[in-house]
C-alpha cells in the first residue's frame, strides 16, 4: 500500500505546549501551570445568552461571515476601544476562536514561495500554518534586551524581495511583551517602505497592565494593511465557545470568507449569540478579571525575585517568561525535571521557537491557591539544583 500521508504535513512538529499538559493530566497531585486558559468561568449574562438562544430553538446555521448583529457589535467594540472603524458587511467576519482566522488569512494571502516574518519566541501556530499555505517562515528572534519587543531595526534586516505578510504577536504569547504606539510607529514606517501585509494577533488586547493596548491598525495607513484577529477565549474567559474574528480590508477579507465557506459554514450559532451579550454587556467581568491577573502577575515577580529566577517583567497577557540560563540546562531538561521531581508542569520556552531555548513559559491564568503551591515547589527544586551546584 503507497504512503497515504501528506509529505508537507509529516514534517511539522506537534505542538510543543501540549506534551507536558498530557503528561500532567494522568499525575496524581500534579499542578499545571502551563495551559493558557483563564480558571474563571464565563461570565453568567454570556452563559444565559447561549442557555437562551438554544431554548428559543436557535440551532440554525447563521450566514457565513456570522451573525450581523454581532458584527455590529464588534464594530463598535473596535471604534470604542482602539478608535478603529469597519463596515460590519464588508470588513468583518467570525470565525471558529482566533486560531481559524490565522490560519484563513495565510491562505487567503499567500503565493508559494511568500515569505512571512515570524517574530518568535511566539504562538504556536504562526509556522505551520504559514508552511500549510505555501509559503515561507522567515524568523526574526526578539531578545530580553529590547523587552521582547519587534524593533524596525530587527525587520528591517529579515526583509527580502519575497517578504510579504509580517505576523505581529502583542500583547506576546509567551513573553507577556506589549507594543507600545511609538514602537508600532516604527514597524508601520518598515511595512509601509516595503508594502508589506500585517496580520495582527491581537487576542491578548484586553489583558495589559500599565498601558491600554494599541492596535497597528489604528496607525494612519496601516488598516488598508492589516488583518486584524481577535476574538472571546481570553478577554472573556470562552475558551470552549471557540469564537473569534478577522477585520480586514474587503479584498482579503472576500478570499478569507470562500475559504470558510468551503471548510467550516460558519462559528456556532449559540456562541455568536453569547458573544453579542459579551460585547454589549462584558466591559466589567473583562475589568474584574485583568485586576485578577494582574494581582497574580505581581504575585509571581515578586516570588521569582525571592527564589532568584531572573525574569522580564510582562505588561500583557498571562504569562511570565523567566530565565532557566544559570542553571545549565535546556528549557526542556528543566521542565522535564521539574515535573518528575516536584509534579509542576510548565512549557520550555523553545516551545515557541528556538530563541525561547533557555526560558519557561508559566501561565498564571490559576487562582492564586495553585500558583502558592506550585511556586513552593519550584522553589524547592531551585535550592536543590543550587546545593548540586
Amino acid at each position: 500500500m503507497r504512503n497515504p500521508l501528506s509529505d508537507k504535513i509529516v514534517t511539522i512538529p506537534p505542538s510543543g505546549i501540549r506534551k507536558f499538559f498530557d503528561i500532567v493530566s494522568e499525575m496524581k497531585d500534579a499542578i499545571s501551570l502551563g495551559v493558557g486558559e483563564p480558571d474563571f468561568d464565563t461570565p453568567w449574562h454570556i452563559r444565559e445568552e447561549g442557555i437562551y438562544s438554544l431554548e428559543k430553538g436557535r440551532t440554525f446555521y447563521t450566514s457565513n461571515a456570522g451573525l450581523r448583529e454581532l458584527k455590529v457589535e464588534i464594530c463598535r467594540y473596535l471604534s470604542r476601544r482602539q478608535e478603529i472603524s469597519y463596515d460590519p458587511d464588508h470588513e468583518v467576519m467570525v470565525t471558529v476562536g482566533g486560531s481559524e482566522a490565522i490560519d484563513l488569512a495565510l491562505r487567503a494571502m499567500l503565493n508559494p514561495g511568500d515569505e512571512v516574518l515570524i517574530p518568535q519566541p511566539s504562538y504556536v501556530s504562526y509556522v505551520p500554518c504559514t508552511i500549510l499555505a505555501d509559503g515561507v517562515p522567515v524568523v526574526i528572534e526578539l531578545e530580553e534586551k529590547d523587552q521582547f519587543k519587534l524593533t524596525a531595526e530587527k525587520l528591517r534586516e529579515k526583509i527580502t524581495p519575497r517578504s510579504k505578510i509580517l505576523v505581529l504577536p502583542f500583547p506576546n504569547n509567551p513573553t507577556g511583551a506589549v507594543m507600545g504606539k511609538e514602537d508600532l510607529e516604527a514597524i508601520a514606517k518598515v511595512v509601509e517602505e516595503h508594502d508589506l501585509f500585517v496580520i495582527s494577533d491581537e487576542i491578548y488586547s484586553e489583558l495589559t497592565y500599565e498601558q491600554k493596548h494599541v492596535s497597528i491598525a489604528s496607525i494612519p495607513g496601516m488598516k488598508e494593511r492589516t488583518v486584524l484577529i481577535n476574538g472571546f477565549s481570553k478577554s472573556y474567559a470562552m475558551t470552549g465557545w471557540r469564537l473569534g474574528y478577522a477585520c480586514a480590508p474587503a479584498m482579503i477579507l472576500t478570499q478569507m470568507l470562500k475559504i470558510h465557506q468551503f471548510a467550516i459554514m460558519c462559528a456556532p450559532t449559540t456562541s455568536q449569540y453569547a458573544a453579542v451579550s459579551a460585547l454589549r454587556n462584558g466591559d466589567g467581568d473583562v475589568e474584574m478579571m485583568r485586576e485578577s491577573y494582574n494581582q497574580r502577575r505581581r504575585y509571581l515577580m515578586h516570588a521569582f525575585k525571592e527564589m532568584g529566577l531572573e525574569c522580564f517583567e510582562p505588561y500583557g497577557a498571562f504569562y511570565t517568561f523567566p530565565s532557566i540560563k544559570r542553571f545549565g540546562m535546556t528549557s526542556d531538561e528543566f521542565a522535564t525535571k521539574l515535573l518528575q521531581e516536584e509534579k509542576v508542569a510548565v512549557v520550555p520556552g523553545t516551545a515557541f521557537g528556538d530563541c525561547g531555548e533557555g526560558y519557561l513559559r508559566i501561565s498564571y491564568a490559576y487562582s492564586l491557591k495553585s500558583l502558592k503551591e506550585a511556586l513552593g515547589r519550584i522553589d524547592r527544586f531551585i535550592r536543590k539544583l543550587d546545593e548540586k551546584g
